[in-house]
C-alpha cells in the first residue's frame, strides 16, 4: 500500500472552519471562498475522538479493558499497564466514537489520556462560530449525503454503506480512461465532504493498459495528496483499496444508520431559516413526528420567537419535511 502524509493546504487555517450550532446537532463545514472543503457532524452527548473524560475500569484482560462512563457509556480501553486494577476511575481519551452499524453497535475505543502528548485542537470549538452558513453549503452536502450519490461531468459516484467498509461505484458514459480520471476530482471531494475515514473501496471501470492504470493511480496521488491515508496501486479489474483513520460515524454512515434523526434535525434547520412572520409550521412525515423531541421544539420556539405547530402528510418522503410560516 502506498503511504500518504498529512500536509496542510496552502493558506487554510482552523478559523476556515465554521461552525454552525444547530437544534440536536452541531455542523462544521472547512470552507475556501465558495467551495466546501470538508465537512464535520457531531451529536450532543456523543462521545467524539480526542475528548478526555473520567471513566471506571470495570473489566480487564491484559492489556485490554472495558471502562464505563459517569453516564453508563462503555468504552474499549487498550494499552492498559499491568498495575491498573478494576474498579479504578481513570482520565481517558477516545480515539473512535461509538458507531452504530445495521445488527450491531461498535462501542467507543480510547486510552489512557497522555499529559505529555500533544492536544490537537477540538474543529468544534477553535472554529469559527456562525449564526448560519453561507446559502446552500449545507444544503448541498447533506443532500449528496443522503442520496449517497455525487455527479461530475461525465458520470457519477455511488456510495454504499457496509459493516466492512464504504463501497465506491464510479458510473458514467465516458470510455474506461477518462471517466476514471474525471471522477478523481470528485472522489477526493467527497471523502472529506462525507468526513469518511476507516476501509473504502473505490470500484473504477476496468482499464485494460497498464499505462493508463498509472495515470489514473497518479491522479489520485494528487489529488488525495493533501488527505493522510494509504491505498492501493489499480488493480487489472479497476479496484483502489483506500484505508484512513476512522474517528467516528461519517455523514453516509448517519444517513444509513439513523436516516429519521438526521432528516428531523435538517427539518428544524430550515425552520430556524423560515423569515416570514407568524407561526411555524413543521410538515413532516409521521415518521420524523415520533421522532421530534419536545425539547427541540421548545428550543425553536426559543430561538425563532415564535409558536410552532406540527403536522403530519404521509405522502411526504422522510426528507420531504418542510417548514413555512403560517396567520396566527
Amino acid at each position: 500500500m502506498k503511504r500518504a502524509q498529512y500536509s496542510k493546504r496552502p493558506g487554510l487555517t482552523l478559523a476556515d472552519w465554521l461552525i454552525e450550532h444547530g437544534i440536536g446537532e452541531n455542523r462544521a463545514l472547512l470552507v475556501d471562498g465558495d467551495r466546501v472543503l470538508a465537512a464535520k457532524l457531531r451529536w450532543p452527548g456523543e462521545l467524539h475522538a480526542g475528548c478526555i473524560i473520567p471513566a471506571k475500569l470495570i473489566s480487564k484482560k491484559g492489556s485490554r479493558g472495558t471502562a464505563q462512563t459517569e453516564n453508563g457509556s462503555e468504552v474499549l480501553l487498550t494499552r492498559l499497564p499491568r498495575d491498573v486494577s478494576e474498579g479504578t476511575t481513570l482520565q481517558i481519551q477516545i480515539t473512535r466514537a461509538a458507531i452504530a452499524e445495521r445488527g450491531r453497535f461498535k462501542r467507543a475505543q480510547g486510552r489512557l489520556a497522555d499529559d505529555d502528548a500533544p492536544v490537537t485542537p477540538d474543529i468544534f470549538e477553535s472554529g469559527q462560530q456562525v449564526h448560519r452558513f453561507p446559502a446552500g453549503m449545507w444544503e448541498d452536502v447533506w443532500d449528496a449525503a443522503s442520496s449517497g450519490e455525487t455527479s461530475f461531468a461525465g458520470g457519477s459516484l455511488l456510495f454504499s454503506v457496509t459493516p466492512a467498509m464504504t463501497v465506491v461505484d464510479v458510473d458514467g458514459d465516458l470510455p474506461p480512461r477518462e471517466l476514471a480520471l474525471a471522477a478523481v476530482p470528485a472522489l477526493a471531494r467527497a471523502l472529506s465532504q462525507f468526513d469518511l475515514g476507516g476501509s473504502i473501496a473505490i470500484d473504477f471501470p476496468t482499464i485494460e493498459s497498464k499505462a493508463d492504470r498509472k495515470l489514473v493511480d497518479e491522479a489520485l496521488e494528487s489529488a488525495l495528496a493533501g488527505w493522510p491515508h494509504e491505498r492501493t496501486a489499480m488493480n487489472g479489474f479497476g479496484l483502489v483499496h483506500i484505508v484512513t483513520r476512522l474517528e467516528g460515524p461519517s455523514l453516509l454512515h448517519r444517513m444509513a444508520i439513523s436516516r429519521l434523526g438526521a432528516a428531523v434535525r435538517m427539518v428544524l434547520r430550515r425552520a430556524e431559516q423560515v423569515n416570514d412572520p407568524g407561526t411555524i409550521l413543521l410538515t413532516v412525515h409521521p415518521a420524523l413526528k415520533a421522532k421530534l423531541k419536545p425539547e427541540w421544539v421548545e428550543e425553536l420556539s426559543r430561538r425563532t420567537g415564535r409558536e410552532v405547530r406540527v403536522e403530519c402528510d404521509p405522502a411526504l418522503a422522510i426528507e420531504g419535511g418542510f417548514a413555512q410560516s403560517v396567520p396566527l
